[in-house]
């Protein structure tokens, strides 16, 4: 059995957030070292720059389809079996990738493309895994850290592309492809982590040890529908607020004669505003409040925006701006990630979960969709004026939120349900 009532909760949780540690940075390396040539491949393989989008497109869609299931396999077989079968589904996505690019079969690449996806699936369900026994007072933390564990693999991962020309040549692959054979290795050790590793099966733990009935809070159960609803609407916008502008911000630096080196140095430190501090904000989420954490995302939001759009020639201010929007980021879905884990407790947990990275997911897609017309149109400023709306959008509906409740601290969801979490252990 998986759970049982002897089982100490403390040292499961604590088992629990160190191999989804180990499976994040296995997991990153993975993703990192293919993410970053898969333009270059979709090129190749297709035989037209026009295709170039289409790694980043099929991955985000891939995620986004198989959140759900993915969140359905949990909930009868428990994190174990589901994340275990998202990295085999992101390494078989690995193989049919080199094996595309092989026979040069574009469709097939797509194919890969959206099974990767499962990839960072898994990486965004392993953040809520790691709710599952927290106590409600560290688990924003918990999560925050287990988000960014990512941060190694995603920095780590594009530098593999030497190596993987390495292994590429010794054994007689496409150039481009010996990255995916480190990512097939990577995401099979990974697999093995989580299937060895989650015992006992954290999410099952939860139902055996913990009240899995539905929270009732003094506000009705209408009310934290409303919450919900809140939480996965603002993880989605700020997914598509960041997508959209970083997506066409190595754009604009080309049209203004940047360098590749110093693109890739904007990138970089982007992906470190988006990771490196999650657990400043996982923290302040457990001490300040959920709410109030996601409106100091939605500020350093504004500050990012303002910055690119007042210094769109200046590549240092383009720089210090895409810094501030990993930052709204990271404070916006891991305090919103928090919210929802808090809220949803018992059998419906994994099923709302797995709509939240649906919608965060499709969110990304359609903001990096629609970045490249505005950019066309209304140019790099206009761009961030136009995420601008969405964020003073999700800033207004926090400070209305706060309001309410009386308490510029806690959200009373938050706090009644941090009670039920108390009451139920």
């Amino acid at each position: 059995m998986d759970a049982a009532p002897s089982l100490d909760l403390r040292a499961v949780q604590a088992r629990t957030v160190r191999v989804l540690v180990l499976g994040q940075i296995l997991g990153g390396l993975a993703i990192g070292s293919t993410l970053s040539i898969g333009a270059v491949l979709a090129t190749e393989v297709s035989g037209s720059e026009a295709w170039a989008g289409a790694a980043a497109t099929m991955s985000t869609l891939g995620a986004g389809l198989v959140a759900i299931p993915l969140a359905r396999v949990a909930s009868a077989r428990g994190r174990r079996v589901s994340l275990t079968a998202g990295v085999l589904a992101a390494a078989l996505g690995a193989v049919l990738t080199v094996v595309a690019t092989m026979i040069t079969s574009f469709p097939l690449l797509l194919l890969g493309f959206a099974l990767l996806g499962s990839g960072a699936a898994v990486n965004l369900q392993s953040r809520f895994a790691a709710t599952d026994v927290a106590s409600a007072q560290h688990r924003g933390r918990d999560l925050s850290i287990v988000v960014w564990s990512a941060t190694i693999g995603a920095v780590a991962g594009p530098n593999l592309f030497g190596p993987g020309a390495a292994i590429a040549d010794a054994l007689g692959m496409p150039p481009l492809t010996g990255s995916f054979v480190i990512a097939v290795v990577a995401q099979v050790l990974t697999a093995l982590v989580f299937f060895v590793g989650l015992r006992p099966d954290p999410l099952l733990a939860s139902r055996t040890l913990l009240a899995t009935a539905p929270v009732v809070t003094e506000h009705g159960a209408v009310r934290v529908r409303s919450l919900v609803i809140f939480a996965i609407a603002v993880i989605g916008v700020s997914h598509a607020v960041m997508v959209s502008v970083m997506s066409m911000t190595p754009v604009h630096l080309v049209h203004h004669g940047a360098a590749l080196t110093v693109i890739g140095l904007t990138i970089s430190l982007h992906v470190a505003g988006m990771f490196a501090l999650s657990p400043v904000f996982g923290w302040l989420s457990d001490r300040v409040g959920r709410v109030p954490t996601i409106l100091l995302g939605q500020v350093l939001f504004a500050i990012a925006l303002i910055t690119v759009a007042v210094g769109s020639a200046s590549t240092t201010l383009v720089t210090v701006g895409l810094v501030f929007l990993g930052l709204g980021w990271s404070a916006s879905t891991v305090s919103g990630s928090a919210l929802v884990a808090d809220l949803v407790p018992g059998s419906a947990r994994t099923r709302v979960q797995g709509r939240t990275d649906l919608v965060m997911n499709f969110s990304g897609a359609i903001g990096g969709a629609t970045a490249g017309p505005v950019l066309a149109l209304l140019g790099y400023s206009g761009l961030a004026g136009a995420a601008g709306v969405l964020v003073v959008a999700s800033a207004v509906a926090c400070l209305v939120l706060i309001f309410r409740a009386g308490s510029p601290a806690t959200p009373p969801a938050t706090r009644s349900t941090e009670a039920s979490a108390t009451t139920a252990t």
